[in-house]
């Protein structure tokens, strides 16, 4: 259980705060992560890694020399938003262009995207390599849709050491996608990981069982079988990822017996000793293996091995030196060896003082409205969150309803804000899908937010929308989401519950109408299967248990319709 922290909602903000204030010569912080407390030289390619917190020592434990430039770090298990991403870039590069490495999560795909798109149009040459190691999530047919585990530690450190010798980003990028088609893993999990302020685990395992085929933020295994002996584990590792083994193979490996979070060392020293009989009787050659934390997940039990098959260059650029919080590896030279600077404050790439348009007494009307609504539906989460968080635990991370209370609670500030600075009903919900995206990150962060602007767009600053407009607003918030998520009714995400809402919407106009035909198919998104995210490989698991994303959803539309539908009677 994670018993140490002050209120569960800081907890990434109140850890990255003792972190950098212990490692200065190392990093320092910066709008959404931190950067390298000695930059690289001028021209040099910056390696961006990140994801969500909860993995130290990835993500930011291992920024300095030799490994990566800088890390982005959103909340627990939740992807950063794109402008997270897009200001450690900006912060980090040195004007060799960038390189961004995540594991393929939908949400860090969609944020980090965003990123790179606007890096691009800022002239910054901008490139990314998705980690897909975890062999137990798809088979090797849909490799592209396999997550990323403890192979991002492999495939950044390659990466980061040819960076830091001066290649081009063309040629860094090709190591990256090397390395990242010739690294493996598969984990186990013996007892789940539990969030701050929560009393019980994402998920358990039974008794004399152990998970097979776990994530890295909080999903359960996709079996669980009986529980091994070190021997036997070690047995299921080694033959799980040899398995997978390249027909080009050098007989040379790198390989990385990581520890979850509460998994001793002295247990991984045991099944070590057995891993390594197995490779050498197999005649392989293991270069430099690693064994300890890398990748964790909080406080979960567990282990995952991974393997990367080496060729000359891969070994070359495994074995070169780095010096950084978490991770040392031989002498770096003086000249890259982290050192002091002066105390920075945090960079603000991007941000931008509020300047509005004149807005009508209408609109401003309107956009008082808007954050009565923005205040209900953060109440709605609010007393929510926990459900949401549960249902959303069944087959992926349970990171749910934190993440819509975090976004909820930015969007309905920050529409207060422009409020208060005389914004009409364009510009507070714009405000508010900007901060409801930027503070929740993952997948929902972008999509609601995206969805937001949308409808903003549809409001005007100068007039108050008519029934025409609002209409236009709730497709346009339909058609941003299902543009940006790329999904399909039947995938059981939110989309299953947002068709039905903005077709009703249309036909009726009526909120209540809507929120009714939204609630209805959430509920009725229990009887699918996930074809997408991260639930995609539970999806069997989540029969039974509707989709967290299209629950959520009906609750707000609830909570939009009390509100509007009281303000129509009011004016009547």
């Amino acid at each position: 259980m994670t018993l140490l922290y002050n209120d569960p909602a800081n907890f990434t903000e109140d850890a990255m705060l003792g972190f950098c204030d212990l490692h200065p010569q190392y990093v320092r912080a910066v709008d959404g992560g931190v950067v390298r407390s000695a930059p690289g030289a001028d021209g040099k390619v910056a390696v961006v890694i990140g994801g969500g917190s909860g993995h130290y020592p990835a993500f930011c434990g291992v920024v300095g020399s030799g490994f990566a430039d800088a890390a982005v770090v959103g909340n627990i298990f939740t992807a950063p938003s794109a402008q997270q991403a897009y200001s450690v870039a900006k912060a980090a590069q040195r004007g060799g262009g960038v390189l961004f490495g995540f594991g393929n999560y939908a949400g860090d795909t969609m944020n980090f995207g965003a990123a790179q798109e606007r890096l691009r149009t800022e002239g910054i040459d901008c490139r990314t390599v998705v980690v897909t190691d975890d062999i137990a999530s798809a088979s090797r047919q849909e490799a592209h849709n396999r997550r990323g585990i403890a192979g991002d530690f492999a495939v950044f450190k390659v990466a980061s050491a040819a960076a830091e010798e001066g290649r081009s980003l063309d040629e860094v990028e090709r190591v990256a996608t090397r390395a990242n088609e010739r690294t493996r893993t598969l984990g186990v999990a013996f007892d789940g990981c539990t969030l701050p302020g929560q009393h019980h685990p994402l998920f358990t395992v039974p008794v004399d069982k152990m998970g097979l085929g776990l994530g890295i933020h909080g999903e359960p295994g996709v079996s669980d079988v009986d529980m091994p002996s070190a021997n036997e584990l070690a047995d299921t590792l080694v033959d799980g990822v040899l398995a997978e083994a390249p027909s080009t193979d050098s007989g040379r490996l790198a390989v990385i017996l990581n520890g979850l979070g509460t998994t001793k060392y002295e247990e991984m020293f045991v099944v070590w000793s057995r891993v390594a009989e197995r490779f050498r009787d197999a005649g392989y050659t293991v270069i430099d293996p690693e064994v300890g934390e890398l990748v964790t997940s909080l406080d979960m039990a567990g282990v995952s091995l991974t393997v990367l098959w080496l060729d000359e260059d891969l070994e070359r650029c495994w074995r070169a030196p780095a010096e950084t919080p978490a991770y040392r590896k031989g002498q770096v030279s003086p000249g890259d060896a982290a050192g002091e600077r002066e105390p920075q404050p945090a960079d603000r790439a991007g941000a931008e003082l509020a300047g509005y348009p004149n807005a009508s007494s209408e609109s401003r009307m309107c956009a008082a409205t808007v954050v009565e609504v923005l205040a209900a539906v953060r109440r709605a989460v609010e007393d929510n969150a926990e459900e949401l968080g549960s249902i959303d635990a069944v087959a992926a991370d349970g990171d749910h309803g934190r993440g819509m209370v975090k976004g909820a609670t930015a969007a309905q500030e920050a529409a207060a804000v422009a409020l208060d600075a005389g914004a009409g009903a364009l510009s507070v919900l714009a405000e508010a899908g900007e901060a409801w995206a930027t503070r929740a990150g993952g997948t929902s962060g972008a999509l609601w937010g995206a969805g937001l602007r949308a409808f903003a767009e549809c409001l005007g600053d100068d007039r108050r929308p008519g029934t025409a407009d609002l209409v236009a607003g709730v497709e346009g918030f339909a058609a941003a989401i299902r543009r940006l998520g790329n999904a399909e009714i039947g995938d059981k995400t939110m989309v299953d519950a947002l068709v039905p809402l903005a077709r009703e919407f249309a036909a009726e106009a009526s909120w209540r109408k809507a929120a009714r035909a939204a609630r209805a198919a959430a509920d009725s998104t229990a009887e699918l299967t996930p074809r997408t995210g991260r639930a995609r490989p539970l999806a069997e698991r989540s029969l039974g248990t509707p989709d967290a994303g299209a629950v959520s959803l009906a609750l707000i539309a609830e909570a939009v319709a009390e509100v509007l539908e009281k303000e129509v009677h009011s004016d009547e």
